[in-house]
C-alpha cells in the first residue's frame, strides 16, 4: 500500500514515540533490572505522549514491548527475568498515534559482553542499515533481504527465516512480507509511499527456531545467541526515510 504525505506525517509522530521508548529502555539496561521494569518505562512514555501500544493485547500479548534476552529471538514477554552482566537483550517497541503505527527494535549488551556477542550485534545492525540503503523507488522488495543475507552469512552467522519484516500503516502488520533473505525471486518494485518495517533477526548458530510453552517466546533451536534490529522506513522521492529515530 502507498501512503500519502499526510499519512506519513502521522507515522513520523508514531515513530518519534517509538524512538523515545527505545532511548528510555536502552538507558535502563544494566545488571539487576528486570524485563518488567523495562515494560514499565515503555508504558510511562506511551501515557506521557498520549499514544497507544500496538503490542498490548495483540492476539493476547500481555505487554507493551517484547524483551528477548540471549538465545531468545523475538516476542519475549516482560516479567521477572533479571538482567545479568554479559547478557544481551533485544527490545521490540511500538506505538500508535492518530491511528498510525511505528515499530522498531534494537539489541544491546548488559555491561561487558563477549566479543562474539558484540560482533553479532554489530553485524545485525549493519545489515539493517545496508538494507535501508537500497530502499529506493524502482528497486525490488527482495533486494532488501538479499543485502541482509549477504552481510550476515559473510560473517558466519545465519538469518532467521520463519519471521520477517512487513508493511505497516493503520495496522502493525500489513502486506507485503519483507524476508531477510533472498527467496528466489525479485518480488514487486518498491514505490514512493511504501512504508515497511525491516527487521533482520540473526543467530550465531543455525537459523532454526523453537517457540516456548508460553506460545510467544521464540528461541534459537541450538541455544545460540540472537540479535534483532528493526526500523520503520518510508520510501520518498528523495529516498528512504527512517521514521523510528
Amino acid at each position: 500500500m502507498r501512503r500519502n504525505s499526510d499519512e506519513i506525517a502521522k507515522m513520523r509522530k508514531a515513530g518519534k514515540v517509538v524512538a523515545e521508548i527505545k532511548d528510555r529502555t536502552r538507558e535502563m539496561v544494566k545488571p539487576g533490572i528486570t524485563t518488567l521494569d523495562l515494560d514499565k518505562v515503555s508504558r510511562e512514555v506511551l501515557e506521557k505522549r498520549s499514544a497507544k501500544s500496538n503490542f498490548l493485547n495483540y492476539h493476547g500479548f500481555p505487554a507493551t514491548i517484547c524483551t528477548s534476552p540471549n538465545s531468545m529471538i523475538v516476542h519475549g514477554i516482560p516479567g521477572s527475568y533479571r538482567l545479568e552482566e554479559g547478557d544481551i537483550i533485544s527490545i521490540d517497541c511500538g506505538a500508535i498515534v492518530d491511528g498510525y503505527h511505528g515499530d522498531s527494535a534494537f539489541t544491546v549488551g548488559v555491561g561487558t559482553i563477549s566479543k562474539v556477542a558484540q560482533h553479532l550485534i554489530s553485524v545485525t545492525e549493519r545489515s539493517l542499515m545496508a538494507a535501508i540503503d537500497v530502499m529506493f523507488e524502482g528497486n525490488r522488495i527482495h533486494d532488501i533481504g538479499r543485502v541482509v543475507q549477504s552481510i550476515v552469512e559473510a560473517e558466519g552467522f545465519s538469518v532467521v527465516r520463519e519471521y520477517v519484516g512487513h508493511g505497516i500503516g493503520t495496522s502493525m502488520h500489513e502486506a507485503p512480507s519483507v524476508p531477510n533473505y533472498w527467496p528466489g525471486n525479485a518480488g514487486p518494485k518498491l514505490k514512493v509511499g511504501n512504508v515497511l518495517a525491516v527487521e533482520p533477526m540473526v543467530n550465531v548458530g543455525g537459523s532454526e527456531t523453537v517457540t516456548l510453552e508460553d506460545g510467544w517466546s521464540v528461541v534459537t533451536a541450538d541455544g545460540s545467541l540472537s540479535a534483532h534490529f528493526e526500523h520503520t522506513i518510508a520510501i520518498l522521492e528523495s529516498g528512504p526515510e527512517v521514521l523510528t529515530i
